[in-house]
Order: C-alpha cells, then structure tokens, then sequence
C-alpha cells in the first residue's frame, strides 16, 4: 500500500479508500451487508494497508456508520491507527431542520455522527452536496467551530459545481481540504473545471463510485444483463450512465485481457494515475474486490494504454450534484 497526503493538508491516507455504503441493514436493499457479512471485506483492506474509510450520516439511516465504528475499533488498537470519514446534508429525519447546512443541524448531525460511530472526532467531515436554502458562510462557519470544538481534525466537499466549490472556499475560515466527486473513465465531466481548480488550491480529490458503480468491472453489458445482485437492484446506475458508455468498457476489456488483470484493476489503475487523484473511494462486498482495488496502486499503465480508455469517452450531462 502507498499512502499519501490529501492535497496539501498535513492528512495522509492510503491511495485506497474503503467506501462503506453497504454496509448496514441487509433489509433495506439486497446487496447490504450486515456487521457480520461486512467484517471481513473491512478486515481484508485492513490487512492490505488501507487507513481511510469513507460513511455518511445518511447511509442506510444511519446504520453504516454503526457498522463502521464498530468494525474499526475492533480492527485497529488504537483510533489514531485510521482515518474516518463521514458527511452531512441530507435529511436524517422528517423536520424541516433534520437535513441541509445549516448551523442548527450540523451542530446536531456531527454530535448524532459520533454517537453512532462511537468516537470523540472523525479526521474528515465532508458536506454530502450544496445546500442552496442557507448562506454559505453560515455553513463553513458551522464547520470552522466542529473543527475547533475538536469533533472533525479536517472538513472536506462532495459533489457540487466549481463556482459553488470556490465561493465555499472564499469564505470559510477552516477550508476544504479535501473534494469527493464523481469521477471514473466514464464520467470525466470534472476534469473540465472542478478538478483544475482543486489542484490549483492543493485540494486533495477523492472520487466516488470510481468503477461507474460496477459498470467498469462487468457488472452490467450492452443486452442489459445484470450479473450481481447489486447491478440487479441498483436504480440510479441505470440513469448515470448511456448505452454508449460500454465503448470504454470494451476498451478496459481490452486493455486488461492483454495484461492478464481483471478490468477494475485497469480502471483502478487508470483513476489512480490522474493528476490530482488522492484516494478512490471503493465499495466491496467481496473480499475479492478489495484485493483488486489494492493491486490497482501497483499498476502503472503505458501512454498508449491510457490513450486507448480514454478515447472512447462521450461527454455526459452533469450529474451527482444533487
């Protein structure tokens, strides 16, 4: 495992984040893993080298971050040992207060984030999207008084607009160090402004749904099979991505079957190598997976290569910013 700083903040994490959305409450949709059924896909990135694990308030109600504190503090002997990451925004209750930024409830969200966690503090506390409804500068200094209360060591964005990104910014005391975007070879809709201005300001990049939620690993094809239970009970991956996506899957094949790697090793690895790219946010629910994710660090791919993925790509609507 590599590790490495996010952006030019003073936090290092391992180049393989481990996103835990699926973990919770098996009820609530088929592909969950429970505590038990989750241990040891997180016991294997933590036998791997992986330090930074990524939940939200939101995930499966709350239950994710249960899940995760509970597995990390049995994983780890000491808290400093790992880097913990949560968000807030959307609703966690039915009141006109129980989601968005406002100083009332990211007071409450992060005070509710530790209860279920079980911790004193997360290391990075990110807003899940843009809350229109409240001033920003209400919002980051919300955020600059969780960092010095001691309940977050670093704040950090997730998908939202580059002006949005850059007004936050402009106004906060404690800034984001960090953006959690989607960004995967076939969604490469922020490498046109966000990404830019994130390496301009040090900001680290952490992208989410890095393998275009199981699409780049062959979960899905072109006839419109479905071959996990996930890509079979997965409704938003049916409208992120278009038919002729599956051009740059058929290039990942390609690629990977004359190196002899499985293609979200490929996609990985490709990710892996984008400027400003800290730490991909993987989900697993195979401890296989993991495996893969973490092989990725290791490959290096050729120019040619890289030019091959990428020329297939369409460019889409933007999406994931609400």
């Amino acid at each position: 495992m590599e590790y490495v700083r996010v952006g030019a903040s003073g936090l290092k994490v391992s180049r393989i984040g481990l996103g835990m959305m699926g973990f919770g409450d098996r009820s609530r949709r088929r592909w969950h893993l429970d505590e038990d059924g989750a241990e040891p896909i997180v016991r294997r990135a933590v036998e791997a080298g992986v330090t930074f694990f990524d939940t939200a308030d939101m995930y499966d109600g709350g239950m994710s971050e249960v899940v995760t504190g509970r597995l990390l503090a049995r994983l780890f002997p000491r808290r400093d040992d790992y880097v913990l990451a949560t968000k807030v925004y959307f609703p966690m209750g039915p009141g006109p207060t129980d989601g968005g930024l406002s100083r009332k409830h990211i007071m409450a969200a992060i005070d509710a984030s530790l209860a279920r966690l079980g911790t004193d503090h997360v290391d990075l506390y990110q807003v899940h999207r843009w809350d229109g409804e409240t001033p920003i500068e209400e919002t980051m200094d919300a955020l600059h008084d969780v960092v010095r209360s001691g309940k977050a060591r670093y704040v950090g964005a997730s998908s939202m607009y580059a002006w949005q990104f850059a007004k936050a910014q402009h106004a906060a005391a404690t800034r984001f160090v960090s953006m959690q975007n989607h960004y995967n070879l076939v969604y490469r809709e922020e490498e046109r402004e966000m990404i830019p201005l994130c390496r301009d300001q040090g900001v680290g990049v952490l992208p989410y749904s890095p393998l275009a939620r199981g699409l780049l690993a062959g979960t899905r094809d072109r006839q419109g099979g479905r071959h996990t239970v996930r890509a079979g009970n997965d409704p938003l991956a049916d409208t992120s991505y278009e038919d002729g996506d599956h051009d740059v899957v058929d290039a990942v094949r390609a690629v990977a079957g004359e190196r002899g790697l499985p293609p979200a090793r490929v996609a990985l690895a490709w990710l892996l190598g984008r400027p400003g790219v800290c730490a991909p946010i993987v989900g697993a629910t195979k401890p296989g997976q993991v495996d893969d994710a973490v092989a990725a660090v290791g490959v290096a791919l050729t120019d040619e290569e890289v030019a091959r993925l990428e020329a297939p790509y369409r460019p889409h609507r933007v999406i994931g910013h609400s």
